[in-house]
């Protein structure tokens, strides 16, 4: 669970911004998002083999190359 205190002389917005920031940081706005709905295990298996795939074209385009 997030707490937030205020710092001193800080106002509702900015203490609602570092709140916000801390919330996305935990990835909590990601499964609210993805918990907001029903998704079929099928669904779920295609979303995480497709997450995979661009996981393996990030790391090829990104391969060091030796200098030799």
């Amino acid at each position: 669970m997030i707490k937030i205190r205020p710092r001193g002389n800080e106002s509702i917005q900015q203490m609602l911004k570092r709140f916000k920031r801390l919330c996305q940081r935990e990835g909590l706005t990601r499964d609210m998002k993805r918990h907001s709905y029903y998704e079929k295990p099928s669904e779920r298996k295609r979303r995480q083999s497709r997450k995979a795939l661009r996981k393996v074209d990030k790391d090829e385009l990104f391969v060091p190359r030796s200098h030799g």
